[in-house]
């Protein structure tokens, strides 16, 4: 299977979630290229942006495993090759 280049986009509304998502992060640490997070405040979520290069496979996986915590939403967006 071909690796394709993308972007995750993580949204997170209970940062109680942070040890499970790093946790998950660390799992994939292979196809995450960079990783930026940003807490925002004033609204009481923080957001994570990845560059992720890897088969669908792995990236689907990585995503889904994410969207199955409580309060964290996930979103990806995938080079067509």
């Amino acid at each position: 299977m071909e690796n394709r280049v993308g972007v995750v986009g993580i949204v997170v509304e209970d940062i109680e979630q942070a040890e499970k998502i790093n946790t998950i992060l660390h799992e994939y640490a292979a196809i995450i290229v960079g990783r930026m997070g940003i807490p925002y405040k004033e609204r009481k979520i923080s957001v994570i942006s990845l560059i992720v290069d890897g088969t669908t496979d792995e990236i689907s996986a990585l995503t889904g495993k994410l969207g199955k915590i409580k309060n964290v939403h996930v979103k990806s967006a995938l080079t067509k090759a």
